[in-house]
């Protein structure tokens, strides 16, 4: 699920790089609007579970890093109880289900782009483990708000190299009523699909680093299974041994 939203994640960036590269500088939209970072919003996004390596704490390391102040919101418990015992101011928790549903993404986005119009927050990154492939799950942070270039959009996606690719479309567009009036549709629906993009990259990145860590769990169970064995065979024959000369010294004795 997470590769095959790709191409829709794609398309929709370029409809939103072409409209945007239109404007006029003085009707810039809110949500592309860059302004001074005073307060960073941090969308952290784990797992419910434990049981999958390290992946939960390569997100809390790069957590760790963030210097400046920040506000978060989560998604997973784990993050939530990541944010609470480390003293970090919590502003929202969001569940998110093994089946990913755009039904669970439309309230965090909304939250997200309300936040950021409030000025509650100067800007929101996402940190979040990025699908790389089964054994590899990457923690990742990206801006989501203000909404960046088509560059940084595509980073977020699986198999992002494909992204290199894309040119801006250089024809002349006529929008109806206006530019910004086709943005103000287009951006909550962009920022949801990001959104919903990377929660299933997270979800991936969930199933494959737990499939690991359960595969890597069972091996070394059986290797250790296989060592107990051989020393109880060899203690097993050291007893037998022993039993077999001390028989062969009493017969040897009382002839």
């Amino acid at each position: 699920a997470a590769q095959a939203g790709r191409p829709f994640s794609v398309l929709l960036a370029q409809i939103l790089d072409s409209v945007s590269a239109k404007l006029e500088e003085k009707a810039i939209h809110p949500l592309l609007a860059e302004r001074e970072v005073k307060r960073r919003g941090i969308l952290l996004i784990t797992t419910d579970r434990g049981l999958c390596g390290a992946l939960n704490a390569n997100l809390f390391r790069v957590v760790t890093e963030l210097e400046g102040e920040a506000v978060f919101v989560s998604m997973g418990r784990k993050g939530t109880q990541f944010i609470t015992r480390t003293g970090r101011k919590l502003l929202a928790e969001f569940p998110l289900s093994d089946k990913v549903g755009l039904h669970e993404i439309r309230p965090a986005a909304e939250m997200l782009v309300k936040a950021f119009l409030d000025g509650e927050v100067d800007t929101f990154e996402v940190i979040y483990p990025r699908f790389v492939n089964t054994l590899n799950q990457a923690p990742t942070r990206v801006q989501l708000l203000p909404i960046s270039g088509i560059e940084d959009i595509l980073k977020t996606l699986p198999d992002a190299s494909e992204g290199a690719a894309f040119r801006r479309d250089p024809r002349d567009m006529t929008f109806e009523p206006d530019a910004l009036a086709v943005l103000d549709r287009l951006l909550p629906l962009h920022i949801s699909g990001q959104l919903y993009q990377i929660a299933l990259s997270s979800k991936a990145s969930e199933h494959s680093a737990r499939m690991v860590a359960m595969k890597t769990a069972k091996d070394n169970a059986t290797k250790l299974l296989d060592d107990l064995s051989l020393q109880y065979n060899k203690a097993r024959q050291a007893a037998i041994t022993q039993e077999i000369l001390e028989i062969a010294a009493a017969q040897f004795a009382q002839s």
